[in-house]
């Protein structure tokens, strides 16, 4: 009879859950709220300790699964406008990562027990979790490419001043704060003029010294046609709705034109 570590199952699970919170989030494009994903992962953690209780087996079921992924997917999502579709994200990338861990067991002759993956190493739920990682992106990846685009009417306040402009809802502008997971909505210099600080230097670095005082600006690393790398001065403005629907995104600064027929002035990430 195998001797299960309370203490070590809550932990593994939780990390494990948050991750999976975490993959999900960045692949349905959202703004990562580590915050709850963390009380998601908590849930689970707690939910797999009781599982392997005596007279608690029957929270095993399939039933309870699903009442369980649902509740996670409230606290980590429930505040997403498109929250059933984060949650079949949730549920899809959750299946992977079983299935992918289900085969390493396998291979290595161990078997999860009681629903829980307490009898596998940790090499093999990391490895797991790669290769879940990759195919996940790869075909997420592919499905954004093949999405709609459309232009559509945006309003951008900062500082109590307002700018409107056309943009493209455009799948190939990925852009995004590393640090937030924030998008990035890309903008040309001269239509948000009227927003910036007067007389700023066009190379980005500079502009962000200028900028020292003001809060919310910082610099991207990104890619420009013609080039591999280049970085683009972001800020977070006070408010920005899409055709009237508030977005939680950041600006980019765009030096260059971003359509030859002059038919939008930005570039808003692809809808998730």
């Amino acid at each position: 009879m195998e001797v299960i570590y309370v203490d070590r199952l809550f932990l593994l699970d939780l990390v494990i859950d948050y991750c999976l919170l975490l993959l999900s989030g960045r692949v349905s494009g959202v703004v990562l709220r580590r915050g709850r994903y963390l009380l998601g992962a908590v849930l689970g953690a707690v939910y797999a300790v009781c599982m392997v209780l005596p007279g608690l087996q029957w929270l095993g079921s399939t039933f309870m699964k699903l009442v369980l992924g649902v509740l996670m997917a409230l606290i980590a999502y429930g505040s997403e406008p498109r929250f059933w579709r984060c949650a079949a994200v949730f549920f899809s990338v959750s299946a992977l990562f079983g299935g992918a861990v289900l085969a390493a067991s396998m291979l290595a002759e161990a078997e999860p027990l009681g629903g829980v993956f307490v009898s596998v190493s940790l090499r093999t739920l990391a490895l797991s979790f790669g290769v879940c990682y990759f195919v996940v992106m790869r075909l997420f990846q592919r499905k954004a490419l093949k999405a709609a685009r459309r232009i559509q009417h945006v309003e951008i306040t900062y500082c109590s001043k307002t700018v409107a402009l056309h943009a493209l809802r455009d799948t190939g502008n990925d852009l995004h704060d590393p640090a937030s997971g924030r998008a990035v909505l890309v903008a040309e210099r001269e239509i948000i003029q009227t927003l910036l600080p007067t007389n700023l230097p066009e190379d980005p670095a500079s502009a962000l010294l200028q900028l020292s005082d003001a809060k919310g600006w910082k610099l991207l690393p990104c890619r420009t046609v013609g080039t591999d790398t280049a970085l683009m001065l972001c800020f977070r403005p006070d408010t920005v709705t899409a055709e009237g629907h508030p977005e939680d995104l950041l600006i980019g600064i765009a030096s260059h034109r971003l359509s030859d027929d002059g038919s939008y002035q930005g570039l808003l990430p692809g809808e998730s």
